[in-house]
């Protein structure tokens, strides 16, 4: 006798705060607006207009490689809406959390990193807090001490992360109020 085991989401559902686009040419689209602040300068950017749940001030942090931060940001943009799939790698097959930071980081940068979230946590160095995040930046969430999700920051206080059965990847803000009480810090992989 078989017995069906069914995978119940723990994130919650899209914000509505933040627009994910449906079709990939719509993402590029978002992420060559997002980008044009870091590859051309916070003065020629297009203002962005904060979501309802926007509260707090995101300073622009220069990362240390910015060739390096705008290549994997633009491909962690291009890969919203992709679907989730527990222990998946790639586009096709789909992704969970980890699985995406790690084919951005090998596909753009040839660089390989730890499989699970909590093995990326204990990567690098001390915590960094959200006023000093750099587009590249790992963030993780958990509860209890305990990292169960990382995403990619792509500036503005948003990431992109792959966060449950079901869904697929999207882009979300870290003032969100699942993902502010639930931030347990971030990695700067890029140096």
């Amino acid at each position: 006798m078989m017995t069906t085991v069914r995978k119940v989401p723990h994130y919650p559902a899209p914000s509505p705060a933040v627009p994910v686009p449906a079709r990939p040419w719509a993402a590029l689209a978002l992420a060559a607006l997002l980008a044009g602040g870091l590859l051309a300068g916070c003065s020629s950017a297009p203002p962005v207009r904060p979501g309802p749940e926007a509260t707090q001030h995101w300073p622009q942090v220069t990362p240390g490689d910015p060739a390096s931060a705008n290549a994997v940001t633009l491909r962690a943009l291009s890969l919203v809406g992709t679907p989730y799939r527990y222990g998946g790698n790639t586009p096709e097959s789909g992704f969970d959390c980890s699985g995406l930071v790690n084919y951005v980081y090998r596909d753009m940068l040839d660089l390989k990193l730890p499989r699970t979230s909590r093995e990326l946590a204990a990567l690098q160095g001390p915590r960094l807090q959200p006023q000093r995040l750099a587009s590249g930046d790992l963030v993780f969430f958990g509860s209890a001490g305990n990292v169960s999700h990382v995403g990619i920051y792509v500036g503005e206080g948003r990431f992109v992360h792959a966060p449950s059965s079901g869904g697929t990847v999207r882009l979300d803000r870290l003032d969100g109020p699942y993902w502010r009480d639930h931030y347990t810090g971030a990695r700067r992989v890029l140096r």
